[in-house]
């Protein structure tokens, strides 16, 4: 009898094809509710994950004791209780690597939009209320030839500064560890965390979500910031405080923000929404194409591989 596998969203067909064979229950487009999680999981080998589903000790327990692997179709995995799945001998895995170039050109795309007002002057247009053109009309900092911040200099910050070359750009970066060999490949320089937040003209986190870097970016933080500064996020949003930011927005302490990651999501904190310095996108990071059925495959061959018996390529706690 096929072993039973649950896919807790619709997820692209590349990654689907790859679980012909065992008994596939794939839920629907939205994230499902916790009932209905619980439910569908009973007598599980393995789940097939998205960033939006909380799968802790008590999902695990429902599946019951034939769960053998979590494979998460994400590089982040703080939505997944390793420490449980690991002392239930479960298998977790994540899906790095394939998402990288995608999600810096997201962070690149979110700085040069709010650097040019790109959200604010379509709007302008879109309600007709835009009557000519204006010397002063919409202006920005230019991005070419000024300093970004980095913050986590891994895979991806480290895509995001190749992306800066043809735009003259000084690098530096802030990490728990240095990586010198970076530094000279990419012409990076290491700041500590205060040094970059008051002398870089933009900041874009790239750090995973932990204990220590919840709230990382709060408010004494951003006021530390050039006033004409712009933060991207495109990492988790728990990393900034995001009341904290809108206040600073608001206040005008930074120029503007880029935000594709948020708190408590799908929510976005109300005073945000109402203001015209930050541009919102909904968690499209890695919302190519070709990227997304990446994702669906490396989540689907890491399944199948430890169901099958066999190593999976991107564990987590193996």
């Amino acid at each position: 009898m096929p072993e039973k596998v649950l896919v807790t969203r619709k997820v692209p067909d590349a990654g689907l094809r790859l679980l012909e064979g065992f008994d596939v229950t794939v839920l629907a487009e939205q994230p499902p509710e916790r009932g209905e999680l619980l439910e569908a999981v009973r007598g599980a080998a393995g789940i097939l994950p998205t960033v939006t589903e909380k799968i802790d000790a008590e999902v695990m327990d429902a599946a019951g004791g034939d769960l053998r692997v979590i494979a998460n179709m994400a590089v982040g995995y703080d939505n997944i209780d390793v420490e449980a799945a690991t002392e239930r001998g479960v298998v977790v895995t994540n899906t790095p690597e394939v998402l990288n170039e995608t999600t810096a050109d997201t962070a690149f795309m979110l700085l040069l939009a709010a650097a040019r007002r790109l959200g604010e002057a379509e709007r302008l247009l879109r309600s007709g209320r835009w009557d000519a053109w204006g010397p002063k009309q919409l202006t920005g900092p230019d991005v070419w030839g000024k300093r970004l911040g980095i913050i986590g200099f891994g895979r991806i910050g480290q895509v995001l500064a190749r992306r800066t070359k043809g735009f003259d750009m000084e690098l530096a970066y802030h990490d728990q560890y240095r990586n010198e060999e970076a530094e000279r490949e990419l012409g990076a320089r290491y700041l500590e965390l205060d040094e970059l937040l008051r002398t870089c003209d933009f900041i874009s986190i790239h750090t995973p979500l932990t204990p220590e870097t919840t709230h990382l970016i709060g408010a004494e933080e951003l006021r530390k910031m050039k006033p004409e500064a712009v933060l991207v996020n495109t990492s988790r949003g728990p990393v900034v405080d995001e009341s904290a930011l809108a206040d600073a927005l608001a206040e005008g302490l930074i120029f503007a923000s880029g935000l594709d990651v948020y708190e408590n999501e799908p929510e976005v904190h109300p005073k945000l929404l109402e203001l015209e310095n930050v541009v919102l996108a909904p968690h499209i990071g890695s919302a190519s194409i070709e990227t997304r059925d990446k994702m669906a495959t490396l989540a689907a061959q890491n399944l199948a591989a430890v169901l099958r018996g066999k190593e999976p390529k991107t564990p987590v706690n193996g």
